[in-house]
């Protein structure tokens, strides 16, 4: 897999940090040649300095992904730069943790879908055609979420839902064009992710966040790794963690699977985050 991403056109979403910013680094080894997009501009041409210096090409495209016409100047720019697109990762997203009832109006419900599910929707409505062309590669990055739902996060989990039924729709859409599309779902990766995790109020929970994680979960690079991977191999849904085992109880024993994720891993997440809360 070293080079197989070699005078590849990609464009990352979500790239200034976590897991775009791995994915795009990676792809930099690879001597690929990138659009990477976010909302931080600072921070994009941070990255894509050090991308070019490590043997790629990059161009920071500074991009909210809710708002399709700049969704539809990514894939302009990225063309326009490099001739045409290879790939599309869709890989940014926010999360708001709180109960539906606790939620003061819809709004931070509606961004979080408008991020998440209709950002990656307007990239790929832009990007299809050129991806049809060069008979390229697909690639949203999910969350275990997306398969198995847990409390305190309905419009994250919706958002990751929809991403799953879009993906399996439109890759029938695609049958017989080449264009790949490969649903990546991690399950807890250290980045910073929860530093901007934000309340019902829209606050992000800061670094405090970063109570959330321990030093057995998985890396941002050693996620990038495995996506890149799939994508290499085309794959068609790649799950993390214990995704294969929740997804097979899960149709055996719902009820049992709804219990584990409370006790499993809302209740220890929720008890690391006090501790942070406590150093703090």
């Amino acid at each position: 897999m070293e080079a197989d991403f070699k005078d590849r056109v990609v464009i990352v979403t979500g790239a200034s940090s976590g897991i775009g910013r791995a994915l795009a680094l990676r792809l930099a080894d690879q001597g690929a040649f990138m659009a990477l997009a976010a909302r931080d501009a600072e921070r994009l041409g941070i990255l894509a300095e050090e991308c070019n210096r490590r043997g790629g090409k990059a161009v920071p495209v500074p991009t909210d992904v809710s708002v399709e016409g700049q969704c539809q100047a990514l894939v302009n720019c990225t063309v326009k730069e490099f001739g045409q697109l290879d790939m599309l990762i869709n890989n940014a997203g926010i999360s708001v943790g709180s109960k539906l009832e606790d939620l003061p109006d819809l709004h931070l419900f509606k961004q979080v879908m408008d991020v998440n599910f209709y950002g990656m929707v307007y990239c790929t409505y832009y990007a299809l055609p050129h991806l049809k062309a060069s008979r390229g590669r697909l690639v949203n990055v999910s969350s275990l979420g997306g398969k198995l739902a847990i409390p305190y996060n309905t419009s994250y989990i919706a958002s990751k839902f929809a991403m799953h039924g879009f993906s399996d729709s439109l890759r029938m859409d695609l049958t017989g064009s080449g264009v790949s599309v490969t649903v990546v779902c991690p399950y807890w990766v250290v980045t910073e992710f929860h530093e901007r995790f934000m309340n019902k109020d829209g606050k992000p929970k800061g670094p405090e966040g970063r109570a959330m994680y321990t030093e057995k979960m998985m890396t941002a690079d050693r996620c990038a790794q495995i996506i890149l991977k799939a994508a290499t191999q085309r794959k068609r849904e790649v799950l993390m963690g214990p995704g294969t085992w929740g997804v097979w109880m899960k149709m055996i024993a719902p009820g049992f699977v709804d219990r584990i994720a409370v006790n499993r891993v809302l209740k220890p997440a929720v008890i690391r985050l006090q501790k942070g809360k406590d150093k703090n």
